[in-house]
């Protein structure tokens, strides 16, 4: 329900091995690889509605002849703008030429073997075109160009920037992008000045030097002596001028990223359905990058897949399953209908096995899954029930008998419509108000007033405004005897800082409602203590620290933080009972095995970066809102 939360970014990659000529034969076009990476890109907008890019890379050229190509725009029209910027280009080069098809790719834009594309949300609050991947730095020696981006945050951009100032480098933007481009674009320097160096005592001269370079630039040696300085989840994607091609995936895995190749290309992507859909591909013959690990083409189009940094423990995120990713890849899938099954028996307990007075619905559209699997679970559960019932009478049953039984059913309905957007010029407070609390209507009608529960599943709740200021209130209009909010989520008690937007804990609705819980019972002690605790601890090495924030849920139990939520979110004058029903950590990974990230709701934090800025997070609130609440 929470619809301003943000993942980081998507990424797209696409190398031709073939001619550009290859695939206007075979394919009626030369534009087949851009015309793909568009179709990944729109396959990916969910993944970044503030801003998309996309680069291209012509190999082969002439000196004096343009090679790197780059669009850029912001706004969620962003995907439409750069391609269509990038066909306005190609279409004014053909007419300069008084030509409608080329016969020669060398000086038409767009025109070459090498795309990539980036999708951006911001998980930093920094906005404006700079900020925009991809990030492309110049040079005029042809293998020293890089264009760089990324789904990635990292956790220690200070220290990065300390090395490279300490190098005596001065990086004009202090963002992790604009550092982590000058740090490897310092490292390919170094490294096409060592193929230099290796061309020269071969007596090798002019362009001969430019191609020997070209042709020994090896970006497994710019990555390993790069990427180990960086605490963080990442998967780092770049080209180079002269054709090389990579992506780099962090040594916990906890950014995704999926590729694919043959004969014709090579392709790179966030989901595996982008590549299944675009490429017509079944799920097998789609390779998940390894962690640690990164895609590797040459500029010869040689690829391979090479161990970069050694892989650590698994912490592929479990967020990215639940929520960020498409539903519509096969293991997404089953994970999300398992999450909604597993919550059968406690959404029983809420409704006192009522479920003929049960009506079943789902918001948003990103829980539509895990309806589906909680459904299921009722189903199964009502066929038992009916068993029994059969096997308890006794006698061969009448039709009348059997009808009565076969009757009863989980009932399921569409309650709750996404009516409008929210518009921000509409700023003032009660206005504004009003307006979120019609963000969503209902199907009036589909429940008994004062007779039948409600049961609403989302995939997550996080903040818990929209609970509050909308979906709450607008429910409530149908009178229902009890509402049960159903997350297929854990309590999400933890900041993220691996590209999720949730960098702070007052934030989240469980850590609010703790807060209010010590307060209640005039616990003040243990928010001084956990605030000396992470103020101590942030004095240690980063490697050695722990996570203090645990310390404030200790006192309570699951179901005494249920129980303050739904009292802190609940609409004033609303009457109606309200419960909340959260997935348990063991269902979670009952559900989702191969993704162990789960940080945001345990504090185990993949490394230690994710610790100091959680144990900071805290201090940062108890310094800047704690104490300023307890003046007023």
């Amino acid at each position: 329900m929470e619809r301003d939360i943000h993942e980081d970014c998507g990424v797209a990659m696409v190398r031709l091995l073939k001619p550009l000529g290859y695939y206007q034969q075979k394919y009626g076009t030369w534009m087949y690889g851009l015309n793909k990476l568009y179709l990944m890109m729109e396959k990916e907008h969910n993944r970044g509605q503030e801003g998309a890019g996309l680069a291209s890379v012509k190999l082969n050229t002439e000196p004096g002849n343009e090679y790197m190509f780059r669009e850029r725009a912001e706004g969620s029209n962003a995907i439409t703008e750069i391609f269509g910027a990038a066909h306005k280009q190609i279409r004014q080069a053909l007419e300069e030429n008084g030509i409608n098809e080329p016969n020669d790719y060398a000086e038409l834009p767009f025109a070459g073997e090498l795309y990539m594309g980036h999708l951006r949300y911001s998980t930093t609050g920094k906005s404006g075109i700079k900020y925009v991947h991809p990030f492309l730095r110049r040079n005029n020696w042809r293998a020293k160009n890089l264009c760089l981006c990324g789904n990635y945050n990292m956790t220690n951009v200070d220290e990065v920037f300390e090395h490279l100032t300490a190098q005596g480098q001065c990086p004009r933007i202090y963002s992790d992008s604009y550092i982590m481009l000058e740090f490897m674009g310092h490292r390919l320097d170094r490294e096409v000045e060592r193929n230099f160096v290796n061309a020269q005592q071969l007596a090798l001269e002019g362009e001969k030097i430019t191609k020997y370079i070209d042709e020994h630039v090896l970006m497994e040696n710019v990555l390993k002596t790069t990427m180990d300085r960086f605490d963080g989840g990442y998967v780092v994607s770049g080209i180079t001028g002269s054709g090389e091609m990579f992506a780099m995936r962090d040594p916990h895995g906890i950014r995704p990223a999926f590729y694919y190749y043959d004969e014709e290309v090579v392709v790179l992507a966030s989901e595996r359905p982008v590549l299944q859909t675009t490429f017509d591909l079944e799920y097998d013959d789609i390779k998940e990058l390894p962690a640690g690990a990164a895609l590797i083409v040459r500029s010869n189009g040689e690829t391979a897949v090479k161990q970069i940094l050694p892989s650590e423990d698994n912490y592929a995120c479990s967020f990215e399953r639940i929520y960020f990713s498409r539903g519509s890849d096969q293991s997404i899938y089953k994970e999300r209908k398992k999450l909604g099954e597993q919550l059968t028996p406690q959404v029983l307990k809420t409704v006192d096995y009522d479920i003929s007075h049960t009506v079943f619905s789902y918001i948003p559209n990103t829980a539509e899954v895990a309806y589906y699997g909680l459904l299921d679970g009722f189903k199964r559960y009502m066929n038992e029930q009916k068993i029994q019932k059969i096997e308890s009478l006794g006698h061969i049953p009448t039709h009348e008998e059997l009808q009565s039984i076969l009757d009863d059913y989980v009932r399921s309905e569409k309650v709750a419509w996404k009516d409008i957007k929210l518009r921000t010029f509409i700023t003032e407070g009660n206005a504004r108000n009003d307006l979120v609390s019609h963000v969503y209507d209902i199907t009036y009608g589909s429940v008994e007033p004062y007779q039948d529960n409600l049961v609403i599943i989302d995939d997550s709740i996080v903040r818990g405004t929209t609970l509050k200021e909308s979906i709450l209130h607008i429910l409530d209009r149908l009178h229902p005897k009890k509402i049960v909010i159903v997350s297929s989520a854990p309590q999400i008690r933890y900041p993220d800082y691996y590209g999720i937007d949730m960098p702070r804990l007052e934030e989240f609705c469980a850590f609010r409602a703790t807060i209010e819980l010590l307060k209640d019972k005039r616990m003040y002690d243990v928010i001084q203590r956990v605030y000396n605790d992470c103020k101590a601890e942030l004095k240690k090495d980063k490697t050695e620290m722990k996570n203090c924030v645990r310390d404030i849920y200790a006192p309570f139990s699951v179901d005494d933080i249920n129980h303050k939520i739904v009292e802190m979110l609940r609409p004033n004058g609303m009457t109606t009972p309200i419960e909340i029903v959260f997935q348990s950590m063991e269902g979670l990974h009952s559900a989702i095995p191969e993704h162990q990230g789960d940080w945001y709701f345990t504090g185990h934090y993949p490394t230690p970066g994710g610790t100091k800025l959680c144990n900071q997070a805290f201090v940062n609130y108890v310094e800047n809102v704690y104490q300023y609440e307890e003046k007023i």
